[in-house]
């Protein structure tokens, strides 16, 4: 939990830690590191895909994403996320076809900007291809399926985001069932981690997500949301992904384009739990939810003061 301090002044006081982190400085690019002790990373989806869950295909042309990745930059985003097939029950691409749909982005979007990219794959042929397209992070939805994956993260200096998911990748796992579901979870990323170190991969190299909804239902999603603590204390930055998920629906009886606000209230709950990354749909309402939850905690001072001052 977090160290409770009343700070009158960011400028005279330091910020509050999340204390715990093993190795607090991430390259998540190509320029300076990213300290997760100070800062919380909004992270933005841009699915390359016909079917995706949020906006049913808006961005699969080419020149889709690569506007969608722009303008979400322009709204302070920190970290863009591009995938190219999803997670929910399916039928697999191949792999030239996921390279095919993903690189392209990864290429265009590198001409035009030096944002951290993630390219959302469990794949070690497809992270390869997407890593020398210029992508900095592997996020990696099957939780190192593919151990393959982590030798070649390994040996790039990029980012591993090991995320919990307990079914094959596009397969359903009907009634999914936990005797606990946050021992479970935390136990399972803790082992993937140490498998994905034991590989070759760094300390400062890990990104660690539950897995909000992925093989859970919404009990178990709220339960993980309470005690996102228990994730973060892994030591390594914790990534939430809450946005407009079928948790918040049900929680809210909301539609897909009704869970705005639910999805901010869940991505501050992890952020005051020590969520270091949240990944978002929509950019401009969670960059401002975020920067409004470090100014609270003292990670960031306001813009301005000009209030009774």
């Amino acid at each position: 939990m977090l160290e409770r301090r009343h700070h009158q002044d960011p400028d005279q006081h330091p910020p509050l830690a999340f204390p715990g982190l093993r190795s607090p400085v991430h390259r998540l690019g190509e320029g300076e590191g990213f300290d997760f002790s100070r800062r919380v990373a909004v992270m933005a989806i841009v699915n390359r895909t016909p079917d995706s869950f949020y906006d049913d295909g808006a961005t699969f042309a080419l020149e889709s994403a690569v506007d969608a990745v722009l303008a979400a930059e322009r709204a302070g985003a920190d970290i863009v996320d591009i995938g190219g097939q999803p997670f929910a029950p399916g039928e697999e691409l191949s792999e030239q076809d996921e390279i095919s749909r993903v690189v392209p982005v990864i290429r265009a979007v590198r001409e035009r900007t030096s944002i951290p990219i993630s390219a959302e794959t469990y794949r070690a042929r497809v992270a390869e291809a997407c890593l020398e397209a210029g992508a900095g992070i592997i996020n990696d939805t099957s939780g190192l399926r593919d151990e393959d994956l982590a030798r070649v993260v390994a040996g790039s200096g990029a980012q591993l985001i090991i995320t919990h998911s307990v079914a094959a990748p596009r397969a359903e796992l009907a009634r999914p069932h936990y005797d606990d579901v946050v021992g479970e979870v935390r136990s399972f990323l803790q082992a993937r981690a140490e498998r994905a170190i034991e590989l070759g991969v760094g300390e400062d190299q890990l990104i660690v997500d539950p897995g909000h909804d992925l093989n859970k239902n919404t009990l178990h999603t709220l339960a993980l949301t309470r005690h996102f603590d228990e994730i973060s204390s892994l030591g390594f930055p914790s990534l939430a992904a809450v946005s407009n998920k079928d948790f918040i629906g049900e929680s809210l009886d909301r539609p897909k384009r009704e869970r705005v606000a639910g999805s901010l209230a869940a991505a501050v709950a992890c952020i005051l739990l020590g969520a270091r990354i949240v990944r978002m749909h929509n950019v401009p309402e969670a960059v401002d939810a975020t920067r409004m939850t470090e100014a609270i905690l003292g990670l960031r001072a306001p813009a301005y003061t000009r209030h009774n001052v």
